[in-house]
């Protein structure tokens, strides 16, 4: 209790103010050079040797690429991706204690297009770029976003995913890489020289449409991901690399972990924020980068001296509730001033996360997302929260019509995209001759004109997340042409299905 002879004015102690004249917790002598953690003070020279150790352990542990395996490294000139790049090119040098066995190659996706830049910017950051690319001495590509108007749809479709090694293959891949001769080998792949790709004005305009046609930022940026993802695994596809690595640290993890949540993404969180993603099939991503904090990459890359470059995105200069990721990384980063565990504490719980869908490797085509590649989680269940919200839309729309009827005015400003597609006539035949049509009549094939899916039957092979980002499209007439043709295919595989359902045995009928 209070007394009133209590003096309550003496001093409080202090506490103790971290400074760089402490010495290196692990070799004792050196004066620290940075304060990573409180307690944790490192020198130059120690900081570089956990710095490195820390990277090639996370190589090490998961064992997931092979000796002489080429793996492409996805820059795309920030400070994380550019880090990744310098223990990579540190780990094959001739110096190195432990050298890496794997070749590497770099790719850069060049999205000037998408955020508005002019082709002066655009060859301006690219030219950059160029030149620390050829600094390292391995192989670049450079990919403009345009190209994702021209890619394959097997892109979103099934790959063969490569047989799983047992535990002991590793360990005989190394020996067997020990013994071959180094000079064939060991050596990274010859530099090729890549010049800065042109790009199209129509193509360029058409992805302006696009990303356009997205009303939210947040729907915009997720967009920009998928069709940046997909261009990566093309790449990585048609360049031969088995391995696609990523620059992904444990802030901009936490920050993922949390946007995915609210953006509806809970199932797929394992994929997203793993250290290994492998729902493309013969295309596995990895994440070397996961245990490293925005904190340690920015006190590394200063300290010996790696380069980056800044290039603008679509949320630069926006305000924190300009989108649900902005929002998101302005919380967390706040959060993590005056809680320092906090991104530790989030990081730690992504990697305790196991999905309860069926794996994406193993999942049939259909039974993914046509955008992420993701295993489908639109599947309703019995008293559950998805379930509640489809009913809940279903209210909505029939108080809607309910209300139109009533009325019997529909504006067109004011009318659902997708109520608006799904009501659309369908194309005229392909057919430029008018009246003699392109004979799929005759042959019981459909015309390809008429036969464009429809908003309903693109939503049902997308996500619930998906399905947020195009609802919030205008039109979906701006999607990639690799999109819809294989919405087309398997919808017409789905029809197909349907039709000789009776003719089909069920998995427990097999055995009878």
């Amino acid at each position: 209790m209070c007394q009133v002879d209590e003096n309550y004015h003496d001093d409080l102690d202090p506490a103790e103010m971290l400074n760089v004249s402490k010495k290196c917790i692990k070799c004792k002598e050196a004066s620290a050079a940075v304060v990573i953690r409180v307690g944790d003070t490192y020198c130059r020279g120690c900081f570089k040797e956990y710095f490195i150790h820390k990277f090639r352990a996370m190589l090490g542990k998961n064992r997931i690429i092979f000796p002489g395996e080429k793996v492409l490294l996805a820059v795309s000139g920030g400070p994380s991706s550019c880090s990744m790049l310098s223990q990579v090119q540190e780990g094959l040098s001739q110096t190195a204690h432990r050298k890496l066995r794997f070749l590497p190659g770099i790719v850069h996706i060049d999205e000037g297009g998408a955020v508005g830049h002019s082709m002066e910017e655009r060859q301006k950051a690219l030219a950059e770029l160029q030149t620390v690319f050829k600094a390292t001495g391995f192989p670049f590509y450079f990919v403009p976003l345009e190209k994702v108007l021209d890619l394959p749809s097997s892109v979103v479709a099934t790959a063969t995913a490569p047989s799983e090694h047992p535990a002991s293959a590793y360990k005989s891949a190394v020996n067997d890489f020990i013994h071959i001769d180094s000079s064939s080998c060991s050596t990274p792949l010859d530099q090729e020289e890549t010049s800065i790709p042109e790009v199209q004005e129509s193509h360029t305009q058409f992805l302006q449409q696009l990303i356009v046609s997205v009303k939210t930022l947040t729907a915009r940026q997720d967009l920009l991901n998928t069709l940046r993802q997909h261009l990566l695994v093309d790449t990585a596809r048609t360049k031969g690399y088995s391995k696609l690595m990523l620059g992904d640290n444990c802030t901009r993890l936490a920050v993922k972990l949390l946007t995915s949540v609210s953006l509806g993404r809970g199932a797929q969180l394992a994929q997203d924020t793993g250290f290994s993603d492998s729902r493309y099939g013969d295309i596995i991503s990895v994440r070397p980068m996961r245990d490293f904090s925005t904190k340690e990459i920015a006190y590394y890359n200063h300290i010996f001296s790696v380069p980056s470059v800044f290039i603008p995105g679509l949320d630069t200069k926006t305000t924190n509730k300009a989108s649900i990721q902005h929002l998101t990384e302005s919380f967390v980063t706040k959060l993590q001033t005056d809680f320092p565990s906090t991104v530790s504490t989030i990081y730690r719980t992504s990697e305790k996360l196991q999905t309860a869908c069926r794996s994406s490797s193993t999942a049939d085509c259909c039974d993914r997302c046509l955008l992420c590649m993701c295993s489908l989680d639109t599947a309703p269940e019995n008293a559950s929260a998805f379930q509640a919200t489809l009913i809940s839309e279903q209210l909505s729309q029939n108080t809607f019509l309910g209300a139109s009827r009533s009325t019997k005015i529909i504006p067109r400003q004011n009318q659902d995209p997708l109520e608006s597609e799904i009501a659309a006539p369908t194309g005229q035949c392909c057919s430029s001759g008018g009246e003699e049509g392109c004979g799929s009549a005759e042959n019981y094939e459909v015309c390809y004109s008429s036969a464009q899916p429809q908003t309903a039957d693109v939503k049902s092979f997308l996500c619930y997340s998906c399905q947020l980002t195009i609802k919030d499209m205008s039109s979906l007439e701006h999607l990639p042409q690799y999109v819809l043709s294989e919405a087309w295919r398997r919808h017409s595989r789905s029809q197909m299905r349907e039709e000789i359902s009776e003719f089909l045995l069920d998995d427990g009928d097999e055995g009878d």
